[in-house]
């Protein structure tokens, strides 16, 4: 019988979430994920150090103010990273918009611009990319204006069923609706124990799943951030679902029937939702403790890294210098 992740692949796109190309080599997922925790990861391994180098090579012959000139870097090293990625995988990689724009749209709109270019200029077409945007209202406005503009999207840091309705209204083409992150809240608030059918990250994406589907909403739905091949399994006929390189090689040793829990074919249809304001969009997230918490824990946390890269990115310049 096939493995686990072999039957996976019949019925979902799988996609690798690292930016360990040795690993995506290794795993030969469909698409690539990345994000600031993933990329300063990456950035530390020796072997990845031409890229770095490369970055801080460019930034030498920018002008402007140096924190506006790390800042650019680390977006250079992001689409570095992705034009490597995208040279392996056959289908997307994701390149996050810095997670600090997260509450201003214009910057947003205009940093992915950037990022398309750079990978434009580097010979990977924008067919090949998704800009990885957090799921504030926002960052789903900045989306809706890129969608407008043929930049295709992935909307992260999702954790209820507002978010996704906001980004099906704007022409999202991707949500990443999060698992793993929806049990630690639930968990922590003395909830469970789980299994994989009454995880309630899991019952989550299903729930956004039977929406799209039943509604006709053409927006791809990714299952993220999981704890455990159990969460997996539960989504198991998801659109897509992005995995890290730890949980795929669980995955391709598990041995066993894996059947197919979801199916655009086996929801209920139902009336479209009425469309959200500003106003009514806040309200209703608000309301959702657990969604609003994990989205602002999700932001501090990206910022955290983000900011992690940036200092060692300045640092290496004061010392390229100082050479």
């Amino acid at each position: 019988m096939p493995s686990k992740l072999d039957q996976l692949r019949a019925m979902t796109v799988v996609v690798a979430d690292t930016g360990d190309l040795d690993a995506v080599r290794r795993l030969k997922p469909q698409d690539c994920t990345t994000n600031p925790t993933l990329l300063l990861k990456a950035v530390e391994i020796p072997a990845y150090g031409h890229l770095l180098e490369e970055g801080l090579a460019w930034g030498r012959k920018q002008g402007g103010a140096r924190e506006g000139v790390v800042a650019a870097i680390c977006d250079r090293l992001a689409v570095a990273f992705g034009t490597e990625l995208a040279g392996i995988v056959p289908g997307r990689v994701s390149t996050e918009v810095d997670a600090d724009l997260s509450f201003d749209t214009d910057a947003t709109v205009k940093t992915a611009r950037s990022i398309v270019k750079d990978y434009e200029e580097r010979g990977v077409g924008r067919e090949k990319v998704l800009i990885k945007i957090a799921s504030t209202w926002e960052g789903i406005r900045a989306a809706e204006i890129l969608q407008n503009e043929g930049i295709d999207c992935n909307l992260t840091l999702l954790f209820s069923q507002v978010q996704a309705q906001a980004c099906a209204e704007a022409g999202v083409f991707l949500i990443s609706p999060f698992v793993g992150r929806i049990l630690d809240w639930h968990v922590k608030a003395g909830g469970g124990p789980y299994t994989g059918e009454t995880d309630p990250g899991v019952i989550s994406v299903r729930d956004i799943y039977a929406s799209y589907k039943a509604q006709g909403i053409k927006t791809v739905v990714m299952g993220a951030s999981f704890r455990n091949i159990g969460e997996i399994e539960a989504l198991a006929g998801c659109d897509r679902l992005t995995i890290s390189p730890a949980l795929l090689d669980e995955l391709a040793n598990a041995q066993g029937e894996l059947p197919r829990k979801l199916s655009p074919d086996n929801v209920d249809r139902i009336e479209p939702l009425p469309r959200l304001d500003e106003k009514s969009f806040r309200f209703v997230l608000n309301e959702d403790a657990m969604a609003t918490e994990k989205l602002s824990e999700g932001i501090r946390s990206f910022v955290k890294d983000l900011r992690s890269l940036r200092t060692l990115v300045a640092r290496r310049l004061e010392e390229a210098k100082a050479a």
